[in-house]
């Protein structure tokens, strides 16, 4: 199913893959504070949103 040589590649990439993604980050830590303040919470209450959106248009359609 998976020969030695692919799960070597997929080590490898998976690898530079996060090391990419650490250094980027800290890359960009300072502008992400400077612009994206309260990104999170602005997240969680889309997600909520949506979440209860789904729940009245349940009830609404059943009932």
């Amino acid at each position: 199913m998976f020969t030695t040589g692919r799960i070597i590649f997929a080590s490898f990439f998976v690898i530079a893959f996060l090391a990419l993604m650490i250094f980027s980050y800290k890359k960009d830590a300072k502008n992400n504070k400077k612009y994206y303040q309260n990104g999170a919470l602005y997240v969680a209450i889309g997600i909520i949103t949506v979440i209860a959106l789904l729940f009245l248009s349940k009830f609404l359609i059943k009932g």
